[in-house]
């Protein structure tokens, strides 16, 4: 395995796992910090890309930037937009 290779499954697996501590966060009318709220929904966004590269396979992008998109109409704010776009760069 080459050492990016090994950067991005290390990178994904804490994301992954992220999504598992955040899983109490996720939702509309939790009562949590937005910050925290906004984590557990990008985790959960990309858990599933992230599980892709821990097995050594890839993702479609425009599917996740898709996901990451969703999440402004869920939690009624603009953050995904802003990561998005910073992305983007």
């Amino acid at each position: 395995m080459n050492i990016e290779s090994a950067q991005a499954k290390l990178l994904a697996n804490a994301l992954y796992e992220i999504r598992q501590l955040l899983t109490p966060y996720l939702g509309r009318e939790v009562d949590a910090p937005m910050e925290v709220r906004m984590a557990a929904h990008l985790a959960y966004a990309l858990h599933n890309e992230a599980l892709a590269i821990t097995e050594g396979s890839s993702f479609d992008i425009r599917v996740a930037i898709r996901k990451v998109s969703a999440i402004d109409n869920i939690l009624h704010v603009n953050e995904a937009a802003r990561l998005v776009t910073a992305w983007a760069k």
